[in-house]
Order: C-alpha cells, then structure tokens, then sequence
C-alpha cells in the first residue's frame, strides 16, 4: 500500500468515526425502533453485555431485576398521573456502566391500547432523567424485553 492509499484510507475512516460520533451525541435518549436505525444498531453493538450476563446468567435474577424496573415505571407513573394501563411495549433498555438508562428504545406490540407515543416518550424521558437501575457493570448493558403495564408485581414478590 503507498502512501496515498494509505492516507486516503486514514481520512475515510477518521471521518467515519467523527460521524458516528456525532450520530450518537445527537440520539435521543428515548425513542421509538425504527427511528434513528442506523445509531440503534451501534448502540446495541457498542452495549453488546446483555443483562442475563450481568446478572452472572441467572435467568431468575435478571428476570426480577427487569420486572422491578417496569414496577418502578409504573409508580413513576401513578406519581405523575400518567396512565399506561394496557400499554403493551416491546421495550429495549440501555444501561451506563453506574446504571443510570443510557438510552430506553420502544415499539407498541399490536394489542397495546390507544396512546400518544410522543406523550410516552416524554414520560419515559422523565422516568430515566432521575432512575438508576439496581445493577451496575463495568460496561455498557442492555435488556431488550416485553413490558405490560399493570405489572401485578406485588403478586409476584409476595414474602411468605
């Protein structure tokens, strides 16, 4: 390869870099898939530990990790007066390494109710401006799930 080569292939992928650079700093936090393809494929790649590996591959515990965070959608909700009862969601979490919700991507299944998504949006926009998720990683992670609200978690976690 000769230097010209060289260099023309150095410029191409500095600029490749700076431009997905720029893509990610300019993603919405939440948002629907579909919306922004090309940087939701790269976040699900540059987050590529999943929360089951995180969660030492017990299947039980990432299970009740996810459904405490949906529980606590809900009561955000139930604060806010936000009603998303019979929203039905296919719902991808983002988590930072301190697990603060880098990004939250969603997608209404076809038998969730009637509801404003730019409404949801912003109300998820709220929920993740101050949650933290009770795991933490040394790297980004991801749960890509169903959600359906009511929880009926407290059926679930019953002490006895």
């Amino acid at each position: 390869m000769n230097f010209k080569s060289f260099s023309l292939l150095l410029s191409a992928l500095l600029f490749s870099t700076y431009a997905f650079s720029m893509a990610q700093d300019s993603l919405p936090q939440v948002f629907m898939i579909g919306d922004h393809e090309l940087e939701y494929e790269s976040l699900v790649v540059e987050c590529s530990d999943i929360l089951l590996s995180v969660c030492d591959d017990s299947m039980e515990e990432a299970y009740e990790h996810w459904l405490l965070m949906l529980h606590d959608i809900e009561k955000f909700a139930v604060e806010q007066n936000i009603e998303i009862r019979g929203t039905k969601l296919w719902l991808n979490a983002f988590w930072n390494t301190d697990g603060s919700i880098k990004n939250l991507v969603f997608y209404p299944k076809p038998n969730c109710r009637n509801i404003d998504f730019d409404e949801l949006t912003a109300f998820f926009n709220d929920f993740i401006s101050d949650y933290s998720f009770t795991k933490v990683n040394n790297t980004c992670f991801s749960h890509y799930g169903s959600a359906t609200f009511p929880t009926h978690t407290e059926l679930l976690f019953i002490k006895e």
